[in-house]
């Protein structure tokens, strides 16, 4: 996938924002956007399908911000697809995104741009902050990769969200923008691709950037999938890079992809999400990624989901 015919500004800033039914809080994520200390900033808004009224917000704000805020429109495809029909037409050299109930402070894209110039980097990244109605987080610096050995730290987890970057264009370019068939961890899946092609990246050491957690409505909500969507991408990555990786031994790579999956399932079971704990279990099962120790979860997550409840029920009643 291709981004090639949109004439480029070389000092233009191109936010892509997917909006589904975001009426509360897109005029506030769209108004971080405008309201950055980086003059050259546009925002191509791809309503994906809103019935609350999103479509009416973005059209009013066009009105206050004359030739700064582009509209396209997708039928449900989701954000990903969405981010791919937006980067088709965004004009800037450089990306940032950012999600239609997000936001960042003014300096962002200033702080960030300004480390890509000044230190030559392809992606620059910054700390973020979780914030929503029983949310309670600190904000988060993430540690600065290009000083210790950034493929393995890219392979434990995603290193950032989507939205606490700014890149190069060149690089959406070159990587065909994001995978379409991930439904979770597509975000994880153009980082690592990203790495793949470039290791020039540098932090930015503060919070920059604000990621509204509204819980269980979240794609990033459904544990399960997410944990097998994430070693879809990892496995990728391995396979597509066996150079990068060759100094990383078989078996700490095995920890960091099967292994994560059995940690996450005993994670999801102590949380009591059983759904995402016996297909984690189920999954560590059909791939023989267990030990001995880990063989009575094992086994009984093989069972009927309502029999694999009842049994965790009893248990949890026999402790009272």
């Amino acid at each position: 996938m291709f981004f090639m015919s949109v004439p480029r500004s070389p000092g233009l800033i191109s936010v892509v924002m997917p909006c589904y039914n975001a009426a509360p809080y897109v005029a506030e994520a769209i108004a971080s956007v405008m309201g950055q200390t980086y003059g050259e900033v546009e925002i191509i808004v791809v309503d994906d399908g809103s019935t609350d009224g999103s479509t009416e917000i973005v059209r009013d704000l066009m009105g206050r911000f004359p030739g700064r805020i582009q509209p396209l429109f997708t039928s449900r495809l989701g954000p990903y697809p969405a981010r791919n029909h937006g980067l088709r037409a965004a004009r800037g050299d450089f990306v940032a995104f950012l999600d239609a109930d997000d936001w960042w402070l003014p300096e962002t894209l200033e702080k960030l741009h300004l480390a890509l110039a000044e230190r030559g980097a392809d992606i620059a990244y910054c700390g973020w902050r979780n914030v929503g109605e029983g949310v309670k987080s600190e904000p988060y610096v993430p540690p600065e990769y290009e000083k210790a050995d950034p493929v393995e730290a890219f392979l434990r987890s995603c290193p950032w969200p989507i939205h606490a970057a700014l890149l190069r264009r060149s690089v959406v370019d070159r990587i065909g923008g994001f995978s379409e068939r991930r439904f979770s961890s597509m975000d994880y899946d153009f980082w690592l691709r990203a790495l793949a092609l470039t290791r020039r990246i540098t932090r930015v050491a503060e919070v920059l950037a604000f990621y509204r957690w509204h819980g269980q409505g979240q794609v990033s909500a459904v544990k399960w999938r997410q944990v097998l969507d994430a070693l879809d991408a990892q496995n990728a990555f391995i396979a597509a890079n066996p150079r990068l990786v060759a100094h990383i031994p078989v078996k700490q790579q095995r920890d960091m992809t099967q292994g994560q999956v059995l940690r996450q399932a005993y994670r999801a079971f102590w949380k009591r999400d059983l759904v995402s704990a016996q297909k984690l279990f189920r999954h560590a099962a059909a791939r023989l990624g267990f030990s001995l120790k880990d063989t009575r979860h094992v086994l009984v997550a093989l069972l009927p989901l309502s029999i694999y409840r009842g049994i965790v029920n009893l248990t949890d009643r026999s402790r009272i």
